[in-house]
């Protein structure tokens, strides 16, 4: 049998933090790969087509996505080598 408990000293590599990252990272590409659910004309927004404005608005969602994902990876980093240190 194995065992599945992560050795003592060691974090296990699958955390809080790396989920929600990746979260964060996937969460545009499943926005834009879903033609579907934005193909669309309505509802326009001054003049612009939904299609249009839509693909757009994922442009800074994205930004601040990533950038959550960096600050939490980052965090978690920081933390395990404050960890060790000790």
């Amino acid at each position: 049998m194995s065992d599945t408990s992560a050795s003592p000293g060691r974090r296990p590599v699958v955390t809080p933090s790396r989920v929600a990252a990746g979260l964060c990272l996937i969460a545009p590409f499943v926005a834009m790969l879903w033609v579907g659910s934005y193909a669309k004309v309505k509802p326009t927004f001054i003049g612009i087509p939904f299609f249009y404005w839509y693909q757009m608005l994922w442009v800074p969602i994205s930004a601040v996505l990533t950038t959550t994902a960096y600050i939490l990876v980052r965090r978690e980093q920081r933390a395990l080598k404050g960890g060790e240190e000790q």
